[in-house]
């Protein structure tokens, strides 16, 4: 149950819950709203993903610094995007949402002023000249990787497990067979998850291998990396 909630799938978590015959927590209801907060980050409309995060939880930025300077500085970077910034272009809109936004924020925390140096970084260099980890900014993980932490920083204000079990479950088993085989122990060379008679059951992907994670539509991926 914790798993259908954590990743988004509302859907499901209501049926589990009917048939389990158990009570639905609150996040249940909140699961389309997280839903269309993450997919807004994944295609980079940070301003609306702000104002959908504000409307579902109207003191979690408040309260929460670090994520709204995360969410911030992505939208500073979703702005150097969209301008180009290149010499010949005007990038008048990034830099005015740098000065605002950012600027002000960043001196409260060194770590703050670090991400802000290493953002504006962008608005000097080719895009073909960008140092590794300043290029690093422009790929599709900066907005998984904020997308995941305001998704893990609702649930912790409905008061939900922000990993799920299953997780924590898969984890722990590839843990113990990391250690059985540093000891020698006479384990098979390939050993499942167990996860087959999800795929008999008809819960597979469809091409006869189980899928444990989230998956994304090909939309969805395309507007990560729009």
């Amino acid at each position: 149950m914790d798993y259908l909630i954590s990743e988004g799938y509302p859907s499901a978590a209501q049926k589990f819950a009917s048939e389990a015959n158990i009570q639905p927590t609150s996040a249940v209801d909140s699961i389309e709203e997280r839903v269309a907060i993450r997919e807004a980050i994944y295609r980079g409309d940070i301003r609306s993903a702000i104002e959908k995060i504000n409307e579902l939880d109207p003191t979690l930025l408040e309260n929460d610094d670090s994520l709204h300077f995360a969410l911030l500085r992505l939208q500073l970077v979703e702005l150097i995007r969209t301008c180009g910034a290149r010499s010949t272009d005007d990038a008048t809109p990034a830099m005015n949402f740098a000065t605002e936004e950012l600027a002000p924020r960043a001196p409260t925390n060194p770590e703050f002023l670090e991400d802000l140096e290493r953002t504006m970084m962008l608005l000097i260099f080719e895009r073909k000249d960008l140092p590794p980890q300043i290029a690093a900014l422009l790929e599709p993980k900066l907005r998984k990787d904020v997308a995941q932490r305001v998704n893990e920083a609702l649930l912790k204000e409905q008061g939900e497990k922000t990993k799920a079990r299953l997780f924590n479950l898969v984890h722990l088993r590839a843990w113990s067979e990391q250690k059985a085989r540093e000891t020698k122990k006479d384990l098979p060379e390939h050993m499942g998850f167990g996860l087959e008679l999800m795929h008999n059951n008809g819960h597979g992907n469809g091409n006869g291998k189980s899928h444990v994670g989230p998956t994304h539509s090909n939309g969805e991926a395309e507007a990560m990396v729009a």
